[in-house]
């Protein structure tokens, strides 16, 4: 049987216990694809997962190995797979299952997409779960319409700086929030209204939004009823918004978990490739620098996302 190497972890807790070791490569069954993956990123869930504060990752699923997006190439295919075979480029969001920061992963034929041709695998390994995270929260979760006013919490971090230009795409009013360096790359970005957290009250300047993006939770997601227009909706990826608050403003509320789409990637993409969207690569780390990786992304304040070279081990 073939071996990999991966990082897994045994039990719930700090970086302590991501390590990185020799496992089995499992054979696909079904409608599954085996992917040699060259590049995979990090993000905020990994840390939550690590800790055991991710509800869908359980004791009882562990060992588990982290990483939950990736860009790679086709190795093997189950024999009723009809869409992808062994040589083709790929990239995609792997949902609950066993992840991405390995040299192999076992991923669902209908998740994966062609990645954009202009994108190097950095890129694309960076894109999945942050673009589709933003795409369905705006769209599928939000109901984000052309002329449309939108808030989106946390701009510049992977989500919402695809947030961002995903609703400057659709003809959106774009307000953001953030603060430092990154009020000039959220600008860069395409956003109208730039709020400055550090210093100016998001309700001071934005009003009457049709959709609240919450990428932050907490208090931020407690004042943003505050700009929520009746008959809008405040949409988060972290806690679930009051639904006593939204009844009150006439408005809708809800948490979502983005899911795997190979279609909505493939839309993605082909932004992606005539240059409508642009994933910013803040910093890339070695495949034996992953937990030095997800250190950093624990450090916060991240523009863009962090990836894992895995295929090449090249530092940063």
């Amino acid at each position: 049987m073939k071996r990999m190497q991966a990082y897994r972890i045994h039990e719930f807790g700090d970086l302590k216990q991501f390590r990185q070791e020799t496992v089995d490569v499992t054979e696909p069954t079904e409608d599954q694809v085996l992917v040699r993956v060259q590049t995979a990123s990090v993000n905020p869930v990994d840390l939550k997962t690590l800790a055991g504060d991710y509800p869908l990752v359980g004791a009882d699923q562990l060992p588990y190995t982290l990483g939950r997006d990736f860009a790679g190439v086709v190795e093997r295919v189950s024999n009723d797979v009809r869409r992808w075979k062994p040589g083709d480029a790929v990239f995609g969001f792997v949902g609950q299952g066993q992840g991405a920061y390995a040299e192999y992963v076992l991923v669902d034929e209908h998740a994966l997409a062609r990645p954009p041709k202009k994108a190097d695998a950095s890129v694309a390994g960076a894109v999945p779960l942050a673009a589709l995270t933003a795409w369905q929260g705006l769209f599928d979760h939000g109901g984000l319409r052309t002329g449309q006013r939108v808030l989106i919490h946390a701009g510049a971090g992977g989500v919402g700086h695809c947030g961002v230009q995903f609703a400057r795409y659709k003809g959106a009013e774009v307000f953001v929030t953030a603060s430092g360096d990154s009020l000039d790359f959220v600008r860069e970005l395409g956003a109208d209204h730039v709020i400055d957290y550090s210093t100016q009250r998001f309700e001071d300047v934005a009003q009457e939004m049709d959709l609240v993006f919450d990428l932050v939770g907490g208090d931020t997601q407690t004042r943003s009823w505050a700009v929520v227009a009746p008959g809008g909706a405040l949409i988060s990826t972290l806690t679930e918004p009051s639904q006593a608050e939204a009844s009150a403003h006439g408005a809708r509320a809800a948490r979502y978990t983005a899911q795997p789409n190979g279609a909505q990637l493939a839309s993605i993409a082909a932004l992606i490739e005539d240059g409508r969207i642009i994933v910013k690569v803040s910093e890339t780390f070695s495949f034996d620098e992953a937990p030095q990786a997800l250190a950093r992304q624990k450090e916060g304040h991240v523009r863009g996302k962090i990836v894992i070279d895995v295929a090449t081990g090249h530092g940063k």
